[in-house]
């Protein structure tokens, strides 16, 4: 079973068409499909030939009302805040950021994104797919010692240490890996990650 997880395509066609001909079980788009959420819709009809395996979380570039709307009209799955089992993992996605400079239209205290979170507890194995990476780690490092990720998402994945976690938002840590406890985690960017699942027997 494989799971297509890309984050930060930013407006970029000719990079989401690649990401589309990547054949794969489950897409996931883990936010900033556009800028500010201006040019949302001209995404759509490129990720349309997927839209019954197209899972869809706002980024900090899109409000949770941008992608409902988007999902209802191209006929994809809104996943911001949900929950689905997939050959006997469970996979949990959750958007937006915590607090940026730029005043973005998706982003979340960091005690909103704790209590969002909180409802992912105990979901045993589990596979994270969440916008923004955990703060201080190589998945949100901008350059040299400096780490913009989420305090919230740091705790939770130390607490609650899912199998596999996936993020993107800070893209000059794009296609870098970092191990958290037992958490192979992924900054995933607009070249995206492939996960393959082998089912698990009940």
């Amino acid at each position: 079973m494989k799971l297509l997880i890309f984050s930060d395509i930013h407006g970029d066609k000719a990079a989401l068409e690649k990401l589309m001909a990547v054949e794969a079980d489950y897409y996931f788009a883990a936010g900033d499909l556009a800028n500010f959420g201006r040019g949302l819709d001209a995404m759509g009809p490129i990720m349309q030939k997927h839209a019954e395996r197209m899972y869809v979380l706002p980024g900090n570039h899109e409000s949770e009302a941008d992608i409902a709307r988007f999902c209802r009209e191209f006929g994809f799955h809104d996943f911001h805040g949900r929950t689905m089992e997939i050959a006997g993992y469970h996979v949990a996605g959750l958007g937006y950021s915590n607090p940026t400079p730029f005043d973005t239209p998706g982003e979340y205290s960091e005690q909103e994104l704790a209590e969002r979170l909180n409802k992912f507890n105990g979901l045993e194995p589990l596979v994270l797919i969440c916008h923004t990476p955990p703060k201080g780690s190589a998945l949100d490092r901008v350059g040299q010692g400096k780490h913009f990720g989420s305090a919230a998402i740091r705790e939770f994945i130390e607490r609650e240490q899912p199998l596999y976690f996936f993020c993107g938002h800070i893209h000059e840590a794009a296609g870098q890996q970092a191990t958290i406890g037992r958490t192979q985690g992924w900054n995933v960017g607009k070249r995206g990650q492939l996960l393959e699942l082998t089912a698990l027997l009940k």
